[in-house]
């Protein structure tokens, strides 16, 4: 019996959409989680971001375990407690950034011994470790196994000993979790580009059993269209009766056609990243607010959009926080992207639930072109 019930209400095609219910509040997919890396969605407070309509939000193992410490933020009564946000949060494992930001001792079949990027200091990451992080010190409510995640593009023969790795260490992950009545274990599908390498990982992990199947080892420079081939056959390898999580994925282009292929949750950086740097995520693509074509534009970057950041200021007030230099463009760049994310997930339920999915999709897609 899986921890959190996942009701499917309706689906179109492989497209679904449903409520995944936790202890901390419904999280309906599909759901798009902002990044708050380490105990912060960057620049913006836990009420802007609860006012974009976003349900759950990603936390960040690796950097909260390194700063300020995972003990130090259990003795501050959790992570929820510590950065104000009551709804579900969900921890990814700290695989990922190990690989790829820090100095790596070795991995070996025990943990992954690495060095800080902030300070050197040496530490040793198991699967029971992450899970002690996760699950007992930061208290998520939905826990990620430990992984390896292999750079792209991987040989044949690297991605498979990455992924029996994997299914080995999500085995040790469950036990370490063993049985949680508010809390939620994840497992992660590997095998790089290669279908024979993702049926692999698929069984071992259903063989183990988790409470919801994330597909990793995508967006790490394969592209769009090789990630779209992936999941043309990857979410369909994971049971359909459980939530399904593309890691660190991503334009608004890339949700659309993952939900079209099975896909419930996502997460990724890029919003919040854009906004700082002056980007602004719309119906038609995006768009730099540094051009100067902006600088007397008096239309907001969304008339028909709830928030603040998106309906109440003009482009050119934004292009001049921009090239000032100013805070608050990052604050209001971040905000609107946020908000422009949770408004596209939202218009993907009511596409699915309403059968015109595939018309949302199309239309889309248009739109992204003439943009």
């Amino acid at each position: 019996m899986a921890a959190f019930p996942f009701e499917i209400a309706a689906t179109d095609g492989a497209a679904r959409t449903g409520v995944l219910k936790t202890a901390r509040g419904d999280i309906r997919t599909p759901a798009f989680m902002p990044v708050g890396t380490a105990a912060t969605v960057k620049a913006l407070t836990v009420d802007q971001v609860a006012s974009t309509g976003a349900d759950i939000i990603l936390g960040n193992t690796y950097h909260l375990m390194l700063r300020p410490g995972a003990e130090r933020v259990s003795r501050l009564g959790g992570l929820h407690r510590f950065m104000r946000w009551e709804k579900p949060i969900l921890t990814d494992s700290g695989g990922f950034q190990v690989m790829s930001l820090s100095n790596i001792a070795k991995v070996t079949e025990e943990a992954v011994t690495f060095a800080s990027h902030i300070d050197g200091s040496r530490h040793v990451l198991s699967p029971e470790r992450s899970v002690e992080i996760q699950a007992d010190l930061l208290g998520s409510d939905i826990v990620m196994q430990l992984d390896e995640c292999v750079a792209w593009p991987a040989e044949e023969t690297r991605a498979a000993e990455a992924l029996r790795l994997s299914a080995r260490w999500g085995a040790r992950c469950k036990a370490a979790f063993g049985e949680r009545e508010h809390q939620a274990l994840f497992g992660i599908q590997q095998g790089s580009t290669i279908e024979a390498l993702r049926r692999e990982s698929a069984e071992r992990l259903v063989e183990i059993g988790f409470d919801g199947y994330a597909i990793g080892g995508l967006a790490v420079g394969e592209g769009h269209e090789a990630m779209c081939e992936v999941l043309d056959y990857a979410p369909g390898l994971l049971p359909a009766d459980r939530p399904r999580y593309l890691m660190g994925v991503g334009k608004p282009i890339d949700l659309v056609e993952a939900v079209a292929r099975g896909v419930d949750m996502f997460d990724c950086v890029l919003p919040t990243r854009s906004g700082r740097h002056g980007q602004a995520w719309t119906w038609n693509g995006p768009i730099n607010l540094k051009n100067a074509r902006f600088a007397e534009d008096d239309t907001p970057l969304d008339e028909t959009s709830d928030c603040p950041a998106s309906r109440d200021y003009s482009k050119a007030y934004l292009h001049h926080l921009v090239k000032a230099e100013e805070i608050l463009g990052q604050v209001l760049l971040s905000w609107h992207n946020i908000a422009h994310f949770q408004a596209l997930t939202a218009a993907m339920r009511a596409a699915i639930a309403e059968g015109r999915f595939e018309a949302f999709r199309r239309d889309f897609r248009s739109a992204q072109r003439t943009g």
